[in-house]
Parts: structure tokens; C-alpha cells; sequence
């Protein structure tokens, strides 16, 4: 059962970004240093990409586990309105893979980097290692059109 009102869950939930979240500003701030440049949240296409790297041709989306309906053990299903919260992360999932789809359809590379890959503890080394995997998929696996960074493996390649 939920412990706070329906006036203080509706507050609580106002207030989640989805844009400039700190992950994403702690992710490009490493990729910066690392030298690269990007644009942010370009609404020129589709799904807004939390980072585009033209010289690249890819784009990164760091998706949270719980919106995204991650596999990982930061996903937990809420246990009140189950029904509405399965089928709303179910319509998110469905709308990331034609997001996804149509952008490598387009000609660009896709990166999904998972909330569970840099958080936690020792956030800072695990912020710096996706950076690595990033920079490595970008530089050197220019034929792998989508990636995914997350906490249970390396680096997948869907």
C-alpha cells in the first residue's frame, strides 16, 4: 500500500526530470573530459537523444531502470495500480525499440546506457568506465550499430 497521499505521490512525481536528469549531466561531463563533443537533448530527433555525437553519427540515451522497465534489480514493479504501471513501462519499452529502430534505420548508432551501470557505489569509477566503453565502441566498433552499458554485463551488442 502506498504511504503517501495521492496530493503527495502526485508532488513527488511532478518532480522527476526527463531531461538534464544528474546521470546525464554526470555522464556528459566524463565524456567531455574524455574529449568529446555533443549536443544535448536535440529535439530534431526522435526519442531526444540525451547526447548526440555528430562526428559519430550515434546517439545516447541513458535510460533509468525503473521507467525503462530494466531486467536489473534496481527495477521493482510497484505493488499498488500493478495493472497501470505494467502497461505504461510496457508502452515505454515498445516506444524505445521503434525509437531505436528507426533511428539505426535513419544510419545512426545507438548507445543505451542503463542507470544501474554508473550508480551505486564507487559511482565515479563506474561513471569513468562507461565513458571508456563509450569511447571504445565509438573509435573502434564503428560497424555495431547498438550497444547497451549496463551493470550485469561489459557491454551487450544488440
Amino acid at each position: 500500500m502506498d504511504t503517501l497521499t495521492p496530493e503527495q505521490r502526485h508532488k513527488n512525481m511532478s518532480h522527476i526530470r526527463s531531461t538534464n536528469t544528474s546521470l546525464e549531466k554526470s555522464l556528459r561531463s566524463q565524456l567531455f573530459r574524455c574529449g568529446f563533443r555533443f549536443r544535448k537533448n536535440d529535439a530534431r530527433y526522435e526519442g531526444k537523444p540525451d547526447i548526440v555525437l555528430p562526428h559519430y553519427h550515434a546517439m545516447i540515451f541513458v535510460n533509468g531502470c525503473f521507467w525503462h522497465a530494466h531486467g536489473c534489480s534496481k527495477f521493482v514493479l510497484p505493488k499498488t495500480n500493478t495493472d497501470f504501471w505494467k502497461n505504461k513501462l510496457e508502452k515505454n519499452r515498445e516506444r524505445d525499440e521503434k525509437t531505436y529502430s528507426r533511428l539505426i534505420d535513419e544510419g545512426w548508432r545507438v548507445c543505451i546506457v542503463w542507470e544501474c551501470a554508473i550508480t551505486g557505489r564507487n559511482k565515479k569509477d563506474r561513471l569513468a568506465d562507461a565513458a571508456e566503453k563509450i569511447a571504445w565502441w565509438l573509435e573502434e566498433e564503428p560497424h555495431e550499430l547498438r550497444v547497451e552499458i549496463s551493470d550485469d554485463a561489459d557491454m551487450i551488442v544488440c
